[in-house]
C-alpha cells in the first residue's frame, strides 16, 4: 500500500463536466523523504518510513538528528510508516504525488477537531426529553436514566454519556482524487476530511 504524508490546506469546490458543483478538500501531499527502509530479515516486517515538513535543528533531539542525517536530509516534523509500499525505494529517496493518478481512490487518516467536554445531545445525537409540558423545564438536553435497578446497581461500561469529544484518529475511506497540481504538490480530494486546517494527514491508496 503506497502513500504519502500531507497537510490539510482547506476546502473548496470544483465543477464537474456535467456542471455539478462538487465539494472537495485541498491537501498538500509531500514531497516526503524515505528515512528508513525496514526488512523482514532485520526488523521482522517490511515497511517504508517517510518524513515530511521542515523542522528547525534546534527543536530536534540529537537522536532524531542522527536518524535524519543517515537519510541525508534535513529534520522533519512528521514521520510515518507505510507497509507493502509499491516499487523499490532506497534511503533518501523523495516520494511525490506522482504515485497518485487522477480518479484514484484513497484512504485519508487524520486527527478530528477537538470539541472539549460535550453533553449527550452533541456527542451522541440524543434527542433530549422532547416536549416541555408537565413541568419538564430543565431536562431538554439531559441524558435520562443511566443505571439499572438494585441489580447490578451500577452503570455499565461503554454507556453513551457526556465526555470529551473529538481529538481522535479518524480514517475516511474511498475518497476520489478529482485533480492533481504537481507544481504545488496539491491534490483535490472529493468530500471532507477530519482535522483542522494545517493538521497532518496520512494518504494511502
Amino acid at each position: 500500500m503506497s502513500g504519502l504524508i500531507g497537510k490539510k490546506i482547506g476546502m473548496t469546490s470544483v465543477f464537474s463536466v456535467e456542471g455539478k458543483n462538487i465539494p472537495c478538500t485541498v491537501i498538500e501531499a509531500g514531497p516526503c523523504v524515505v528515512t528508513q527502509v525496514k526488512t523482514v530479515e532485520k526488523d521482522g516486517y517490511s515497511s517504508v518510513q517517510l518524513a515530511y515538513d521542515e523542522k528547525k535543528e534546534k527543536s530536534t533531539s540529537s537522536s532524531l538528528l542522527g536518524h535524519f542525517k543517515k537519510a541525508n536530509t534535513t529534520p522533519k516534523r512528521k514521520v510515518a510508516e507505510f507497509k507493502s509500499f509499491e516499487g523499490e525505494l532506497n534511503l533518501g529517496d523523495v516520494v511525490t504525488i506522482d504515485i497518485f493518478q487522477d480518479e484514484d481512490w484513497v484512504d485519508v487518516t487524520g486527527i478530528s477537531k477537538g470539541k472539549g467536554f460535550q453533553g449527550v445531545v452533541k456527542r451522541h445525537g440524543f434527542g433530549g426529553v422532547g416536549g416541555q409540558t408537565h413541568g419538564q423545564h430543565n431536562r431538554l438536553r439531559a441524558p435520562g436514566s443511566l443505571g439499572a435497578s438494585s441489580y447490578p446497581s451500577r452503570v455499565f461500561k461503554g454507556k453513551r454519556m457526556a465526555g470529551r469529544t473529538g481529538g481522535e484518529q479518524v480514517k475516511v475511506m474511498n475518497l476520489k482524487i478529482l485533480k492533481k497540481l504537481p507544481e504545488s504538490n496539491l491534490i483535490l480530494v472529493k468530500g471532507s476530511i477530519p482535522g483542522a486546517k494545517g493538521s497532518y494527514l496520512i494518504i494511502e491508496n
